[in-house]
């Protein structure tokens, strides 16, 4: 008999979780974008701009833009974790990585805000 010891932290199923239901939503957001283009949305600027300052758009835009952002950091961290060996080196691009997302992050909602 074969008695195997569960040893972790158990991040799999969260990390699986997480990075089916943020595709999930990024995908549902291409298909409201596609639909909007489609249907002219983006036939000049002026059309385009009062598309996406609608107050429920920017809120929508801002959803996409944390789940991107959480998408990206589950699989970069899981490959850093998988690849990358010295504890240092692996810490150094935890703490790049995750402060690059949360200024990409940043930034992003400041141009949806600004329009």
């Amino acid at each position: 008999m074969v008695n195997r010891k569960i040893v972790g932290a158990h991040y799999g199923l969260m990390d699986w979780l997480v990075q089916r239901i943020t595709g999930a939503v990024m995908a549902a957001f291409t298909l409201v974008i596609a639909i909007a283009l489609l249907q002219g949305a983006a036939a000049s600027y002026e059309s385009w701009r009062t598309f996406m300052s609608a107050g429920l758009m920017r809120f929508v835009s801002f959803l996409f833009i944390v789940n991107l952002c959480w998408h990206a950091w589950v699989g970069v961290r899981d490959i850093w974790m998988d690849y990358i060996q010295p504890a240092g080196i692996k810490l150094l691009l935890h703490v790049l990585t995750l402060s690059a997302l949360v200024g990409y992050a940043g930034w992003a909602t400041q141009v949806i805000w600004r329009l």
